[in-house]
């Protein structure tokens, strides 16, 4: 009787062990939201989900897109995700005013932007000239290029697609070369290469697209942004070497989504995303922020206005004291 329960007691003992280990292996939940709907733009983090990259670190990462009454920035504030993508101008936008954020991932390394004129002109001889601008981008360099260049456009803001721009209705366009660019060419649209202004090759280089969370959320759970981040490197390394994989996983994202593109849009996309990510001197894909764009950014939106301080790198990285509302208010202030 005692040998019995004797063995009963161990295999309890056993049952909760490894019930023990089951709940410490357990994957832990991570929300990240992307800059916009599902595209080849985020093909490395599908990959690092659809591949089991985020699995074996430990991580079940949920990956949702905004939407036009849920922004990154609302699903952020609110706690709706972890982690969200935004661009380096608008990170910058975003401290500066009084909401501390850190940068865990920077995917990119060059700016895509562009301006690109209706009639074959050179943009900046089209002074005061109607200009499309996306009404859910800041469209920063933009409108500190206009009036650094003293070039007084007339904003029209759309919400999407380049028929605007293809029936005449604005002059220029503010574009990306990932996206909007390819449509254009896709469209048969003849662009030549006077027509259009390319920021990065007019001391406009700026990085974009990186990943943020919260200061307080990365205090407190710094090994789980390493090893998202880890993970998301490792997602955009194999999306590199493997694009026809790569492809397969993106479309399955888009039909999932019903968003209205095709593979050959999506191919070009990804092709011109992952030439982004390469280091202007170093030609590697090198996944981090430079300093001295940092600073670049800081100043020329210190000049035209939308900030009044500088974001430091430290500050930006997680690296000094966090700067609270109230203290940036009391600078303000002063």
């Amino acid at each position: 009787m005692r040998n019995k329960m004797i063995g009963q007691k161990k295999g309890i003992l056993v049952f909760c062990l490894l019930w023990f280990c089951m709940c410490m292996t357990r994957a832990e939940k991570f929300v990240f939201t992307t800059a916009w709907t599902p595209q080849a733009e985020f093909a490395g983090y599908y990959v690092a989900k659809e591949k089991g990259f985020y699995k074996d670190v430990g991580l079940d990462v949920i990956i949702q897109s905004p939407t036009l009454t849920s922004s990154v920035y609302h699903r952020l504030e609110t706690d709706e995700c972890q982690a969200g993508m935004f661009s380096m101008l608008s990170a910058i936008d975003i401290i500066a005013n009084g909401t501390p954020l850190v940068n865990i991932l920077q995917t990119s390394m060059n700016s895509s932007y562009l301006i690109v004129s209706r009639w074959g002109k050179n943009p900046m001889e089209e002074k005061g000239k109607r200009i499309a601008v996306y009404v859910s981008e800041p469209n920063y360099l933009a409108f500190i290029m206009s009036k650094k260049s003293q070039m007084n456009y007339e904003w029209v803001f759309f919400t999407g697609n380049v028929n605007v721009f293809l029936s005449g209705g604005v002059d220029l366009m503010s574009a990306v070369s990932y996206n909007e660019y390819l449509l254009l060419k896709q469209a048969g649209f003849d662009m030549p290469e006077k027509s259009v202004f390319r920021f990065k090759d007019h001391g406009y280089n700026i990085q974009e697209n990186g990943v943020y969370v919260k200061r307080d959320y990365y205090d407190t759970h710094r090994d789980q942004l390493k090893r998202f981040a880890k993970a998301s490197k490792k997602g955009w390394e194999w999306a590199a070497l493997h694009p026809d994989q790569t492809l397969d996983i993106v479309m399955k994202y888009v039909r999932d989504a019903h968003v209205q593109t095709n593979r050959v849009i999506q191919k070009l996309m990804l092709e011109e995303i992952l030439r982004l990510q390469l280091d202007p001197d170093s030609g590697r894909r090198e996944f981090r922020v430079r300093p001295e764009m940092l600073k670049k950014a800081c100043t020329l939106m210190q000049d035209f206005g939308t900030i009044d301080r500088e974001v430091t790198y430290g500050e930006l990285m997680g690296q000094t004291a966090k700067t609270t509302k109230t203290e940036t208010t009391t600078k303000k202030a002063k």
